[in-house]
Formats: C-alpha cells, structure tokens, sequence
C-alpha cells in the first residue's frame, strides 16, 4: 500500500461528511431515512442519524479495500496492481455520490427517486464486469465458488462470462433506468441481478466438472 495514494481516496470519503457539515444548521431536526420501492419517504428519524449514511458507504466500503490485500492469505489481488487501486477509487467514489444524493434528498424532505440509484448500481455492474478478468483468483474479490477457488483455470472461465454478463447486465439498468418507469426498474433489477449471480455460479460447476474430464 502506497501512502501518498490513499490521501486522494481519503478525500473522497470525505466530500459526503464535509457536505454534512456545510448543511448541518439547515437540515430539520426530524428527516427521512428510509424510503420503499416507490421512493415514499416510509421512516423519519433525527438529522444525526444521517451521519451514519457516509460511515456505512464511503468509509466502510473504504475500509474493506484497504484491509482485504493485507488479509488475503495468499496476497494474490496484489498482482493486479495499479488496477486494484482504480477499482477501489471507481467504487468509493460512487459509494461517495450515493450518500450525497440521499443526503441530498433526506434534506430537502422529498421523495427518493429509485432511478438514480439504478444508474449507480448499474455503474458498479459495469465497472466490475470491466475488471473480472483481471481479478486473480482470491477469497474477497470476484465469483468465489467452491469450483472457481479449487481451480484457476475455472476461476479464468467463469470471470471471462461473468465479466461479459456484469458488464451487459449493468448497460441494461443504466439505460432502463432512463427509459422504463420505477416499479418496473425495480424488478428488471432484481432479474438481471439474479441472472448475472446465478449463471456465473452454474457455469463454474459445468466447468469445474470438465476439467475433472480425462482428456
């Protein structure tokens, strides 16, 4: 891990608590904090609740990449290089806009539009479709299947399909995201969710089954 690398991650995750604090005296001591699948504001709480938003996004998504290279038993993701560091700024980074637009909306006490954070989850399908094939194979990053962790060459396979799939699949939402309405959005994610996860994981049995073909 490079020190002067991390200082511009660092102020990454600080943007969402600088914004809290430039708004502080003017957010309304009750806000939203939960909101259903139409964007109804369905739970209030208090403004100091909101701080939790940048903690649980940024900071600990933060956190998690900078401990998973120095737990990985194997230091296998430290042979993606400069790459493992622009994932890592890409993801906090959107974790980063997440929780200034829901800070954003929990402020001015109005509806959640569910759209804008289909075109944020449909930013990180593509980004990490872009990276699978890169990901060495290791137990933090990646499809981790008993199949795809016992053999190499089909941790290879799968995040060659998996890669094209998340990628495809995240291109899906963005553009649903602008053309199709909310309750619909809500279930062409939850599909092509489940269709990038599960196929994946069936391919790295078939694949894992023929390698153990004689040949």
């Amino acid at each position: 891990m490079r020190i002067k690398n991390e200082f511009p991650l660092l102020i990454v995750v600080m943007i969402p608590f600088i914004y809290i604090a430039y708004i502080w005296n003017s957010v309304a001591e009750k806000v939203p904090i939960h909101w259903n699948g139409k964007g109804e504001i369905d739970r209030w709480g208090t403004k100091e609740e909101l701080l939790i938003i940048p903690l649980a996004l940024p900071l600990l998504t933060y956190l998690i990449f900078l401990f998973v290279p120095i737990l990985d038993p194997k230091k296998k993701i430290e042979k993606m290089g400069n790459k493992f560091y622009q994932l890592k700024f890409i993801i906090v980074s959107l974790m980063s806009i997440l929780a200034m637009y829901i800070i954003y909306v929990a402020k001015n006490l109005s509806i959640l539009n569910p759209n804008g954070i289909f075109i944020i989850v449909g930013l990180l399908f593509t980004i990490m479709g872009n990276y699978f094939q890169s990901i060495p194979a290791n137990y933090f990053i990646g499809i981790k299947t008993p199949w795809t962790l016992e053999n190499e060459n089909v941790w290879k396979k799968t995040h060659i399909l998996g890669g094209k799939l998340w990628f495809a699949g995240g291109l899906l939402i963005i553009i649903s995201s602008f053309l199709i309405s909310k309750k619909i959005n809500l279930i062409i994610l939850l599909i092509i969710t489940g269709i990038i996860t599960l196929i994946p994981v069936i391919y790295s049995y078939i694949a894992f089954k023929n390698e153990e073909k004689p040949k």
